[in-house]
């Protein structure tokens, strides 16, 4: 994705002033499918606390311009790498995540491509999921898919093996990113793409390293999520009444981490 961080002077908008990223989409091939995704998801989406929003698009010479809030904490996957994340920090990072998701399945959307580069933070503490582009919308008579859609390393089994999956294909995801956070990386990290999905694939659950280490409720709860049968994986909305999550603090708590990581980000990059 192309984000670009630049003032937002749209005349009559009432937005003048107001900083933005922009991602921009070519007109061209496959790109026209994408476009009509993001411009269903506009609709269907918008305007919930949990879920970056858009904020309007323009055409701009041969291009899509899709304008969102801009989240000026960075991903999560940019904190993960700068600081440690305590059970605390997990925990109501983890229930702001559902909460979106649990608006996403209850509008009959598949996110598919929930991993921590995806999950926006803003120095306030906010958490929102964004960037849609490989979203499936349920219907009465599709209320499940079978292609193979996703990120390697986050992907649930049933996607990996071309079996029909539902949205809880989200939440295996969102088990591999609880693990990122405590761990600082995804299972099988430094393994190519095939070998990494192969056990997965063969029904084996990725573990802590060092479980004894956390808490039994961070441990159950990602166990919770990472379910090789669906069937037995909890939904998003069940999710949030684990005790891990409703033990969470207020998201405002969230605020020093996250302005500790951008800031050693910044001086990363000096």
């Amino acid at each position: 994705m192309d984000y670009y961080r630049i003032p937002y002077k749209a005349a009559g908008s009432g937005l003048r002033g107001l900083w933005v990223a922009i991602k921009k989409i070519n007109l061209q091939g496959p790109r026209k499918k994408e476009l009509k995704a993001y411009e269903l998801m506009t609709v269907k989406i918008n305007k919930n606390p949990n879920v970056v929003n858009y904020l309007g698009s323009y055409l701009v010479d041969n291009q899509f311009w899709l304008v969102m809030e801009f989240m000026d904490g960075g991903t999560l996957s940019d904190v993960i790498s700068k600081t440690y994340l305590s059970e605390d920090a997990i925990a109501a990072i983890s229930r702001e995540c559902l909460q979106g998701l649990d608006f996403l399945h209850w509008n009959h959307v598949i996110y598919r491509d929930v991993k921590s580069e995806n999950i926006l933070l803003r120095t306030d503490g906010s958490v929102k999921l964004a960037d849609f582009g490989l979203f499936a919308q349920l219907t009465p008579e599709q209320r499940r898919r079978s292609s193979v859609a996703g990120t390697s390393g986050w992907m649930a089994p049933e996607v990996l093996t071309g079996q029909p999956y539902g949205p809880k294909v989200d939440i295996w995801s969102f088990g591999i990113v609880g693990i990122e956070m405590v761990e600082r990386e995804v299972p099988h990290r430094n393994e190519t793409p095939v070998s990494a999905e192969l056990p997965i694939a063969r029904g084996e659950r990725p573990q802590l390293r060092k479980p004894n280490r956390f808490s039994p409720h961070l441990c159950d709860f990602l166990s919770c999520c990472l379910q090789t049968d669906e069937e037995q994986r909890w939904s998003a909305k069940r999710l949030l009444q684990h005790p891990f999550v409703t033990a969470a603090k207020p998201a405002s708590t969230l605020a020093p981490l996250i302005n500790s990581a951008k800031k050693k980000t910044k001086k990363t990059r000096i």
